[in-house]
């Protein structure tokens, strides 16, 4: 977390310090340009442990979302990839509301400086950074000893390391308190606790009811209707939306896969070896990535600009009234349409290009 109180506290060991400006202004540690909008001022010391910070809290964020955790269905294993994104869907929901409803403040600035100012209107506790960090890693760790071989020990050193350099950017960023981190962690862990003796039970009800395609459409969108008022406008609602769109996605995409009887799950005796990295791999590999990043992000544009455009059409709006988005029955149909979609072309439709590609 970047401090900007009394630059005599401030130790020589911290990745930021203040500058000249901000020593003659105590009561502000931003600067404003000509149109009014506010920037933190910092001074960047360590520019290795700046950007590792900024990189970890990244992974909480859509672009990783949408390019790395695909991967898993790409490169690994289908069924890892749901248990992720079903988890991921659970704890985001819960630390979500939970934010809004509770409604405790992030840090106050001063004295810390905030780097993230896209979400600064959301409330601060639980961490939802946090909180995905922890139930992606550990549940990454819990459920492949049964279908990939590797060390154990490796893989709880990697979950613990994600999810602390996560957390730790948090603090970073200005963007939480410590016990936001610690209440967004435990949250997660209890979560995976009481959840964890019903993953295998859920995903038979996933991916094998006929009632399943239903509830994951209809749940979701009902949730994002009913997701807490505020007083003001915040990220929240739409971010949720998203999450939520994307899980609904997922689970129909999965269960299609399933009546259609082409999951795309790992052939052989499990747990099967983790995959040769070879030349001829890497190749692969990047192909794959392009196509199916580039499958997800043009679902994502085409989507958005068409639902905005008859969402827009049907409410009578402006087309270019920015604002407009912000409001319930255009932000959330939009995005949960967008992403929705988003979630069915990576289960279903993806992995079917990969193979009339030869990839």
């Amino acid at each position: 977390m970047a401090l900007a109180g009394d630059p005599d506290q401030i130790h020589q060991s911290r990745g930021l310090r203040k500058t000249t400006r901000e020593r003659q202004d105590r009561n502000s540690n931003y600067k404003y340009n000509e149109d009014g909008c506010g920037a933190p001022e910092y001074e960047v010391r360590n520019w290795l442990l700046h950007f590792l910070f900024l990189f970890s809290a990244g992974l909480g964020h859509e672009v990783f979302y949408i390019t790395c955790l695909p991967c898993i269905h790409w490169y690994l294993d289908p069924f890892l990839c749901r248990r992720l994104i079903n988890m991921w869907t659970l704890v985001m929901y819960i630390g979500q509301v939970m934010k809004d409803v509770l409604k405790l403040p992030r840090p106050c600035s001063p004295p810390v400086v905030k780097l993230e100012m896209r979400v600064d209107a959301e409330y601060g506790l639980p961490s939802t950074h946090a909180m995905a960090a922890t139930a992606i890693s550990f549940t990454l760790l819990l459920s492949a000893p049964s279908r990939i071989q590797f060390q154990f020990e490796m893989g709880l050193l990697m979950a613990v390391t994600l999810s602390t350099m996560v957390c730790l950017s948090r603090l970073y960023t200005g963007m939480h308190s410590v016990l936001d981190v610690i209440c967004g962690v435990l949250l997660a862990a209890l979560l995976l606790f009481l959840t964890h003796p019903y993953w295998e039970a859920f995903d038979r009800f996933q991916l094998t009811s006929r009632v399943s395609p239903i509830l994951a459409l209809t749940l979701p969108l009902f949730l994002s209707y009913t997701y807490p008022e505020l007083e003001h406008y915040s990220t929240t609602r739409g971010d949720t939306t998203t999450i939520l769109g994307v899980g609904a996605g997922c689970s129909v995409g999965y269960w299609v896969n399933k009546q259609l009887g082409e999951t795309f799950e790992p052939e052989g005796v499990l747990p099967v070896p983790l995959p040769t990295l070879t030349r001829s791999a890497l190749v692969y590999g990047t192909a794959r990535f392009l196509v199916g990043v580039g499958a997800l992000v043009g679902t994502r544009q085409i989507v958005k600009a068409v639902s905005l455009h008859l969402l827009f059409w049907w409410h009578k709006v402006p087309k270019y009234d920015r604002s407009a988005r912000m409001r319930k029955e255009i932000e959330v149909p939009s995005k949960y349409a967008t992403y929705t979609a988003v979630g069915l072309v990576h289960s279903i439709m993806v992995n079917r290009v990969f193979l009339l590609l030869g990839l």
